[in-house]
């Protein structure tokens, strides 16, 4: 065989035959069902057609038929109906620029016929007959024979790609997207031809052949949106004003204004309102016109989304634009489809586009001011009325202002600072003892940052100690030592106990200007702590008191996730010591008694296991090649990463093998696989795993609707609802189908599900849908439907700080294999990450 190829003579170039030409590139001009679709009814519309009609059966599988009323084919122009690169509608180069038909190539029904058996009946305003033609698939005529028809022309494909195996298998295959995609497009041709009626229809098997879409001829492409979408769509759009483009908007594009063409667009159309609700959830709604002729323009739609997101983030806008430009600015050669157009002046139109849009939606942007009224604390002790407003810290005033002078004013900005201190008055106590200084009349309560800013600082005195007293807690500025310390005091056993009914709570701040000092380590607390009153004849003494309702405090609630400590007392001594005396000792040494316990020791047991863990090592290193399989970090910007490693390496079946290490920090479970060390978050995965089942077996049970409701869908929407019923009841929506009634009227929403607080609504059911159009016959869930499970799961799962079992942990890890994907959350966050392999850490 080699001989035999060695014998030709290298790098020989030679014409490919005309046949294979033609093959080659007839597979490139039309490579869908949409496009062969597309070509037709633009071949009809240039012929002036005012009503074309697309059949389709089995989804196009079978049979593609589009029939319309224009012009007729002359006989004279039989032979080169479907001949390569013969057209009518240009002669030469230079009348690209000046073309306004769709079709200028003449390649359309020349690939048809290498593609597919074409077959074509047509009648001229001039003939008294119609003629059948049939063609091979070089696009010569064979037969040519009479036929009863009406002035226009019938183009019929049957079993498309089948000249191209491989295309064809795979077109039959996704036969349902191919047809999906096809209804798409054909409704932007429904849109922009105003005054041509397009209906197209589809036969499934013997079945009864059912309308898609229709329009009614109408002159408005409003009327047209409404025809195809319902008359829902139209009640939530807007139509588009063109206003010339602002100054940031030209400074943005980098745009000068003395350069610039005037008057170079006209645009038209509509789009969605930008309240939420009215958009869609996806950008299966948006078309864009070049002078009629549908197109793909992925720098408007981008921009058209980003401008809506300001609005509506969390939706998309429906979209129908035309954009009328001289026919000098415009190439359409660019793809085989002529969805690509290369445009002049196109940041010119970006930035028309974009300061149109803004003006559109600012008009309609509603801004609600709220108003705050200073209300006693004594009043709302009593009443639920609003409370008082405490400002943040630039708006406070110096020390030495009164303190009612930082009452925030009605109509104040809202911060976070100012919502707490407003909730901490709403539940201090009223008989709560006044703050000297203050003029007011009836009891208000000071902000902290007033007492922080103040050089004065209140007097205790165990006169005013009892069930009244009460100081303020906020643990946002306790530091860690100072809760430490705290921490001794509740556990401690040394403190009196007659003391227990002295105050039914305590409250404790901390702040810098205490100049306080804890030593946890030590438990040992200097005086200079407890610093209160800053007269000299003042002791210890007087903060008994203190240190009694501490103790109280922090017996009555004692923090429930803490672990007990057993056998650790904590001594406090106030007594009256002088200024110049040691820190008062809160731990007193403790005397430990040791013992000597003999181990038993041999040196051969040693040497054999030394021995054995070398062989070992050395079986694992000859086994497996040495390298580094996890590379990536733990990490919020390698989490990418991070699962791609854990895709590759880890199987599912290999969760079983992993081994329970332990807990840490009673929140993440360590494992081990061969040298490989593993961190698994407890709650996230066991979340994950509950989300997936929720996922796969949860059927939602459904509300039953007074009377039937009236969903408006399109006609493929209606097809793919009734194709896909089974996953819309497990959705726990139930429907009345009427087969007979009219397009837009089949389908009626009969029962909603409903779970608790969740309501579900027909924007659940076009999201579903559209779900649905990509992938036919898959069960999923509408995004809501998917929070609801997540948050269910996210409450039902093992929370952080629980401890687990040793069999509890290596069930959570197993359910990890069990699962479509087991690497992160629903909510993202990761479930697994890899912490560190055994034999790097040895080498």
């Amino acid at each position: 065989m080699s001989e035999e190829c060695t014998s030709e003579p290298a790098g020989a170039i030679r014409a490919i035959d005309k046949h294979s030409v033609h093959q080659i590139c007839s597979g490139q001009v039309v490579l869908t069902l949409a496009t062969a679709v597309k070509e037709l009814v633009e071949n009809s519309v240039d012929a002036g057609a005012t009503n074309i009609e697309v059949r389709l059966k089995d989804s196009g599988a079978g049979l593609v038929e589009v029939s319309d009323n224009g012009k007729g084919v002359e006989e004279a122009n039989f032979e080169g109906l479907t001949l390569k690169h013969h057209t009518s509608k240009i002669r030469d180069f230079s009348d690209l620029i000046h073309v306004e038909t769709f079709g200028f190539r003449g390649e359309a029904l020349s690939s048809l016929c290498a593609l597919s058996d074409l077959m074509v009946i047509t009648c001229h305003a001039s003939s008294q007959v119609g003629t059948k033609l049939v063609f091979d698939c070089k696009g010569h005529l064979v037969q040519k024979s009479p036929q009863p028809r009406q002035q226009g022309t019938t183009v019929s494909l049957q079993q498309l790609f089948y000249t191209l195996p491989v295309r064809h298998k795979e077109f039959q295959r996704n036969i349902k997207k191919e047809y999906a995609k096809m209804i798409q497009v054909l409704q932007s041709y429904c849109i922009i031809s105003t005054g041509v009626r397009i209906t197209c229809s589809n036969q499934t098997g013997q079945g009864k052949r059912s309308t898609v879409l229709s329009t009614s001829a109408s002159q408005s492409m409003k009327d047209n949106i409404g025809a195809i979408f319902g008359p829902k769509q139209i009640q939530t759009l807007l139509p588009f004003k063109q206003v010339p483009p602002a100054e940031n908007a030209m400074e943005e594009y980098g745009l000068k204004d003395a350069d610039l063409p005037k008057q170079l667009f006209l645009i038209t159309g509509f789009v969605s309102q930008a309240d939420h609700g009215v958009g869609r959830s996806a950008t299966d709604r948006q078309f864009f016109f070049i002078n009629n002729r549908p197109c793909d323009l992925l720098k408007v739609t981008r921009l058209v989304n980003e401008v809506y997101h300001m609005y509506n983030r969390h939706q998309y806008p429906f979209v129908a634009l035309s954009i009328t430009v001289s026919s000098e600015c415009v190439d359409v050669n660019v793809t085989p489809d002529k969805r690509q157009i290369f445009l002049q002046e196109e940041k010119l139109l970006l930035a028309i586009i974009k300061t149109s849009l803004i003006n559109m939606y600012e008009a309609g942007v509603n801004k609600i001011s709220l108003n705050f009224t200073h209300k006693p604390v004594s009043r709302m002790m009593s009443s639920p009325e609003p409370c008082q407003v405490v400002p943040s810290d630039e708006n406070l005033p110096e020390s030495g202002e009164d303190s009612d002078s930082v009452i925030q004013s009605p109509k104040s900005n809202v911060n976070l600072a100012g919502l707490k201190a407003a909730f901490s008055s709403q539940h201090s106590s009223a008989k709560s003892t006044s703050v000297s200084g203050s003029t007011s009349s009836g009891p208000t309560q000071k902000t902290i940052q007033s007492f922080l800013k103040s050089g004065t600082k209140p007097a205790l005195s165990s006169t005013n100690v009892g069930p009244s007293l009460k100081i303020k807690r906020d643990f946002n500025k306790c530091s860690v030592v100072g809760r430490s310390v705290l921490d001794s005091f509740r556990f401690g056993k040394a403190l009196d106990s007659q003391t227990a009914n002295t105050a039914p709570r305590c409250d404790l701040t901390t702040t810098d200007d205490m100049g306080s000092e804890l030593e946890t380590e030590n438990h040992t607390l200097k005086k200079g702590d407890c610093e209160g009153p800053t007269e000299e004849n003042n002791t210890f003494e007087e903060y008994k008191p203190i240190a009694r309702i501490i103790k109280e405090a922090c017996v009555q609630s004692p923090d429930p996730k803490r672990a007990r400590r057993e056998n650790h007392l904590v001594n406090v001594d106030f007594s009256n010591d002088s200024e110049d005396s040691s820190p008062t000792t809160v731990d007193a040494p403790v005397s430990l008694q040791r013992r000597a316990i003999p181990l038993p020791f041999s040196l051969e047991q040693l040497t054999l296991k030394v021995k054995r863990l070398q062989d070992q090592q050395h079986q694992r290193s000859m086994g497996e090649p040495k390298y580094r399989r996890f590379r990536a970090q733990i990490s919020p910007g390698e989490n990418q990463n991070a699962e791609e490693e854990l895709k590759k390496e880890i199987r599912k079946d290999m969760f079983k093998e992993m081994e329970i290490i332990g807990q840490f920090n009673l929140g993440f479970i360590l494992t081990k696989l061969n040298s490989d060390i593993f961190m698994i978050d407890q709650h996230a995965t066991d979340e994950k795993y509950n989300f997936e089942m929720l996922q796969q077996h949860n059927v939602l049970q459904g509300q039953k609707l007074i009377a039937p409701q009236n969903l408006h869908l399109t006609a493929i929407s209606e097809n793919i609802l009734i194709e896909n019923i089974e996953i819309f009841r497990k959705n726990g929506f139930e429907f009345l189908i009427n087969e007979d009634a009219p397009v837009m009227e089949r389908v009626k929403l009969v029962s909603l599900p409903t779970s608790k607080n969740w309501t579900f609504g027909p924007s659940d059911i076009e999201e579903l849908i559209f779900m649905l159009s990509d992938s036919p016959g898959v069960m999923c869930r509408p995004s809501r439907v998917r929070q609801m499970f997540a948050s269910r799961a996210c409450r039902k799962s093992v929370m952080i700080g629980t401890a687990l079992s040793v069999s509890e942990m290596k069930k959570l890890v197993v359910h990890m294999g069990e699962i479509e994907q087991p690497w992160n959350c629903p909510h993202g966050r990761p479930t697994m990450r890899h912490l560190a392999n055994l034999d790097v850490i040895s080498d």
